[in-house]
């Protein structure tokens, strides 16, 4: 700063306070000094203000500003003070403290550390099953205060490298444009991906009805021909009958799978080339069980210890898992409530 603009905000400073306090004050440099640049801009105005009849128009019009953003400096001013020309500070005075107990907090702890890949929506959920109704925002911010004070234990994670294989063969043929699924069992999506752990490739094959999100995940060590039928055997054990399967691509064994779909009386579609979107359920899915299974598990990577995996995995799936296209409820639950529904509308 010059020796003359200082000299001149020196004056400015002693002109607003003996103008509008009486007295004349001194202000030497010291003062001046702490205030910030913006603070000193706002210090002219009232001085410019003050010596020209306090015209706020004419002072607006003068500085470039508008009526509004004076009129707030010269509210906020108080004589005496020039720290009252200083931007107000963002963080309050008070923080908010936390409004939840430890009981909640001890509850969203121990279901986010049981599963560490879900959000504080799905939490939420879970946590009114048992009884504690919170917030999902609040479930949010108590997540954030467990990982700030290094509460919550996240997991380390396992990658497993995948592949997915396609499927195409002359039974399959393309979904006709018509063919829309309206109940659980109209469309089932699967697919298989290739696991490759330590050299060795295991199969996963994954299903997953578009209506109930019923899921069902087997994993193999090769792709035979009865593997096709146990793929099949599964996805009889759903609670409901499966009419359509679609699939993706093309495969080695899927002459064994179109076969057994044609002796059951299932029909099986089969995708365009390059658009996995149109099987953009199962392509979820999968990547679903690889971040909340896999990625997580602590069971040996063979296929014994996947298989367990996968199971335990699937039966938390469907039928604990909130989803969020079915209005937070689980695949078990939705389904128990279109058959209430049926039984209503039968009754």
């Amino acid at each position: 700063m010059s020796e003359s603009t200082s000299t001149t905000l020196e004056e400015a400073a002693v002109r607003i306070v003996s103008g509008v306090t009486g007295p004349m004050l001194k202000l030497g440099r010291q003062h001046l000094r702490e205030l910030s640049p913006e603070a000193k801009q706002r210090l002219k105005w009232i001085d410019w203000h003050l010596s020209h009849g306090q015209n706020v128009s004419l002072t607006a019009r003068h500085f470039g500003i508008s009526r509004q953003t004076f009129y707030r400096w010269w509210k906020r001013y108080t004589p005496g003070d020039l720290s009252t020309l200083e931007d107000l500070p963002s963080r309050p005075k008070r923080r908010q403290r936390p409004t939840w107990t430890t009981a909640q907090v001890l509850a969203v702890k121990r279901l986010r550390e049981q599963f560490p890949r879900w959000g504080k929506l799905k939490l939420a959920v879970l946590l009114y099953r048992e009884g504690i109704a919170l917030s999902v925002s609040m479930v949010g911010r108590i997540l954030r205060y467990l990982k700030r004070s290094s509460q919550l234990k996240e997991p380390p994670l396992n990658r497993t490298p995948t592949q997915r294989r396609r499927w195409l063969r002359s039974y399959a043929v393309r979904k006709p444009a018509e063919y829309v699924p309206l109940g659980p069992g109209d469309l089932v999506q699967v697919d298989t991906l290739d696991l490759r752990l330590n050299g060795d490739v295991l199969k996963q094959f994954t299903a997953i009805d578009v209506v109930s999100r019923c899921a069902v995940v087997t994993i193999a060590s090769s792709a035979t021909a009865s593997l096709a039928v146990r793929i099949l055997d599964a996805l009889a054990h759903l609670p409901f009958t499966v009419r359509a399967i679609q699939v993706d691509g093309g495969s080695e064994f899927m002459a064994a799978f179109e076969e057994a779909c044609r002796l059951r009386g299932i029909r099986l579609f089969v995708l365009p080339p390059h658009s996995p979107k149109l099987n953009g359920r199962v392509e979820r899915l999968n990547r679903t069980c690889r971040e909340e299974c896999y990625d997580l598990t602590l069971e040996d990577f063979t296929v014994a210890g996947l298989s367990k995996a996968a199971r335990r995995w699937e039966h938390t799936y469907n039928h604990t898992r909130p989803h969020q296209a079915l209005g937070m409820l689980t695949p078990a639950q939705y389904l128990a409530k279109l058959n209430q529904e049926v039984v209503s509308r039968t009754s």
